[in-house]
């Protein structure tokens, strides 16, 4: 296929966290919020004069560092998130808030409080650490609304003016929206049998929207979208298609090893995808939209911290509906290596998907940098991808 557009602008968008984007909001006066989790709701962090950046580290090497402070057994992500932060390259944030999502990325959080690894030269600068619910209820909805009460709306007002008004969070709430409207109208291009874009370039387009401003990308967002509509896919037909479920992925190049070894990217289950990280927000009148958005986010979620017996089940019974949504020929089931809630979640989701919903399933943990294994993970691929085929020839017996 014709190369997309602004692909190589976005490429490069993604290759530090202080990106072009970052400098040019910071530049027009803009206040950023970095952030940590997926389970926090963005709109909150896009108030008024504030653009929100999910923390991620890119081309991460060695993490002697940070090992040093929280042992070489605590998750890759988190270890790569302390070692940038070190290193001094989150020094753009104006603060930081973060969910006990899970005991590592409390544990770096912590450390870069401690090390005062982001504030320097910024006197403003706070650090919140807020209790997100694990279970999908109206109670943890209280909770959620409550915690974003005293560690988003109340510091970012106290600390830098910040409007946090009904109007506001509804106008936040817009803009997110549309963000998320275009990112799951460029990916409905991914269900045709030949497919106009790859998931690959889907996966850049996607992670830019968590890690640059909002605002500054909503344009070429929509000339792409425009391009797809008349862009003419490849006459080759990919070996298989495959969802990809499971921990964090903000290193496209795994997504890109991955189809180099012919399997298409389909569809994306995971922290820094599109679902259901980019679903849109329904907000109405009757109720306040603090209430609504933190509503949305404890019921949406699908992370693997979510305890109740409804979401447990009901996390598979949403990758098998992917599953057939798009056309999935089989299910790749990744976890960052390290990552105690996905690593349960792997175990029985891959085994569930396969047994229970009759999906071949590929199950792998990983590298935060997929180059430090990429032999064996293409390895790993290439010989599930022939296995698709030879199931197919077979007429589709296990």
């Amino acid at each position: 296929m014709r190369d997309l557009k602004h692909l190589i602008y976005f490429e490069n968008l993604l290759q530090q966290a202080d990106n072009e984007l970052i400098e040019k909001a910071k530049s027009e006066g803009k206040l950023c919020v970095a952030f940590t989790c997926e389970n926090l709701p963005e709109p909150l962090m896009n108030l008024d004069n504030t653009f929100s950046i999910r923390l991620f580290a890119p081309n991460t090497g060695t993490t002697d560092i940070a090992s040093y402070y929280m042992t070489n057994l605590l998750c890759e992500t988190s270890r790569a998130l302390l070692e940038r932060a070190v290193e001094g390259g989150f020094n753009f944030a104006d603060c930081l808030i973060a969910p006990d999502g899970c005991t590592m990325m409390n544990r770096c959080a912590e450390n870069i409080e401690l090390l005062h690894a982001m504030d320097k030269g910024n006197d403003k600068f706070f650090y919140e650490n807020m209790e997100i619910p694990f279970k999908s209820d109206e109670n943890g909805v209280e909770l959620l609304v409550l915690q974003c009460q005293n560690h988003i709306l109340k510091p970012l007002h106290e600390t830098y003016g910040v409007d946090i008004s009904d109007d506001a969070i509804r106008k936040a709430v817009a803009e997110h929206n549309r963000v998320c409207e275009l990112i799951r109208a460029i990916g409905e291009y991914r269900k045709a049998e030949k497919p106009r874009i790859t998931g690959y370039e889907f996966s850049v387009l996607t992670l830019a929207s968590y890690v640059c401003p909002k605002y500054l990308i909503i344009d070429k967002l929509e000339e792409t979208l425009a391009e797809l509509k008349t862009r003419k896919p490849d006459e080759k037909p990919w070996r298989a298609r495959i969802l990809l479920v499971g921990s964090e992925v903000s290193d496209t190049a795994f997504i890109k090893l991955i189809e180099d070894a012919g399997a298409f990217v389909c569809c994306d289950r995971f922290c820094f995808g599109s679902f259901p990280g980019r679903e849109p927000i329904a907000i109405n009148d009757d109720e306040d939209a603090l209430t609504q958005v933190c509503r949305h986010y404890t019921y949406a979620c699908q992370c693997a911290r979510m305890m109740n017996m409804e979401k447990f089940y009901g996390r598979k019974q949403y990758v098998a509906d992917l599953a057939k949504e798009y056309n999935a020929d089989g299910i790749l089931y990744q976890q960052i290596k390290f990552c105690d809630p996905w690593a349960y979640e792997r175990l029985t989701g891959s085994t569930m998907l396969h047994e229970d919903y009759g999906y071949p399933v590929l199950s792998i943990d990983r590298p935060y940098n997929i180059n430090s294994s990429a032999g064996q993970t293409r390895t790993r691929v290439q010989a599930f991808v022939e296995s698709i085929e030879i199931k197919r020839i077979k007429g589709g017996a296990n």
